[in-house]
C-alpha cells in the first residue's frame, strides 16, 4: 500500500538537513508550486513533496470520487505518506486546502507535527450569520455553473485574480496546473472544499501555528487569518504578507522564503 500510495502521488524527498519539512500545495498546483522556495531550505531540511490526488500530475484513476468527498481521504493520504517513509516528527507547510488538511492530520496525531504553518487557510469559505469566509452560496454556485460551462474562460480569468499581485510569470505558472486537472475532477473537489466546515474542531488543534496571510487575498479575507489565530487551540501567531494574492509562494517566494525560516525557528 505504502509503495504505490508513494509512486501514485509522486513523492519525493530532497535536501541535507536532518529535520522533517512537509511542503503540501494547494488546490488548483502540484508540488512544483514550490519550485522557488526549495533553494532557501534543502541545505537545511529534509523536505518531503507531494502531489494531492486531485492534481492534475496525478493519473486521474486514482481520483475515487466516491471516497474523495470529504477532506479525510485528503488527510489518510498525507498520514499514510508520513508513515511510509518512516516519519515520526516534522514540520509541515500548507497552502489553501492543505492547510486544513495539515490541521485535520495534526488533530488525529499532534505527536508527528512540531509546527504548522498555514498559507492562505480558511476553515469555512461561506459566510455565516456570526462569521464572514468572503464568500455567499449563490457567488460560489455561480463560479461552479461558469466552470461547468466554459473551463478554459473561467481558467484564463481565475489565474489571474487568484494570484493577485502583477506577476505574469505567476499567472502563466498557476493557469497551466490549473489546466492539466481535468475539469471535472476540479469541479468536484472544489465543491468538497467549499462545503468543509473546520470551525468546529479548531479548538482542537494543540500544535503551535503561524497563519500566514497576504495583505489582498481574493479566496481568503484578512479577518479569517485572525478567526484562525483566536480559535486554535495551541500557541498561534500570524505574520502578514505585504503583497496580493492567494499564490505567495508563486507571486513573491523572495518575500515569503524569509517568513517561513522565521516561523519555523520558533
Amino acid at each position: 500500500m505504502g509503495n504505490i500510495l508513494l509512486e501514485a502521488l509522486n513523492v519525493r524527498v530532497v535536501g541535507n538537513g536532518e529535520r522533517v519539512l512537509v511542503l503540501a500545495h494547494g488546490f488548483g498546483t502540484d508540488q512544483s508550486a514550490w519550485q522557488r522556495i526549495l533553494p532557501y531550505f534543502m541545505p537545511h531540511y529534509r523536505i518531503v513533496l507531494y502531489d494531492l490526488v486531485c492534481a492534475g500530475s496525478v493519473n486521474p484513476d486514482y481520483f475515487d470520487f466516491r471516497r474523495y468527498t470529504t477532506l479525510d481521504p485528503f488527510v489518510d493520504d498525507l498520514l499514510n505518506i508520513l508513515g511510509a517513509l518512516g516519519v515520526d516528527r516534522c514540520a509541515y507547510v500548507g497552502h489553501s486546502v492543505s492547510a486544513m488538511i495539515g490541521i485535520l492530520a495534526s488533530i488525529r496525531r499532534p505527536e508527528l507535527f512540531t509546527k504548522l504553518i498555514l498559507i492562505g487557510a480558511s476553515p469555512r469559505f461561506l459566510n455565516d450569520h456570526d462569521y464572514h469566509g468572503g464568500f455567499e452560496e449563490g457567488e460560489i454556485e455561480k463560479v461552479f455553473s461558469a466552470m461547468e460551462a466554459n473551463y478554459d474562460a473561467w481558467v484564463h480569468g481565475f489565474a489571474p485574480l487568484a494570484v493577485g499581485a502583477d506577476v505574469p510569470a505567476a499567472v502563466r505558472e498557476f493557469s497551466r496546473t490549473l489546466f492539466n486537472m481535468r475539469p471535472d475532477i476540479t469541479l468536484f473537489v472544489s465543491r468538497t472544499i467549499f462545503n468543509s466546515d473546520l470551525r468546529g474542531v479548531l479548538g482542537l488543534v494543540k500544535v503551535p501555528c503561524c497563519i500566514i496571510q497576504t495583505a489582498k487575498d481574493v479566496s481568503v479575507p484578512t479577518s479569517v487569518a485572525m478567526y484562525l489565530k483566536n480559535h486554535l487551540g495551541g500557541r498561534n501567531t500570524v505574520e502578514m504578507l505585504n503583497v496580493e494574492g492567494h499564490l505567495p509562494h508563486l507571486s513573491a517566494p523572495m518575500l515569503l522564503a524569509p517568513v517561513l525560516r522565521r516561523a519555523l525557528s520558533r
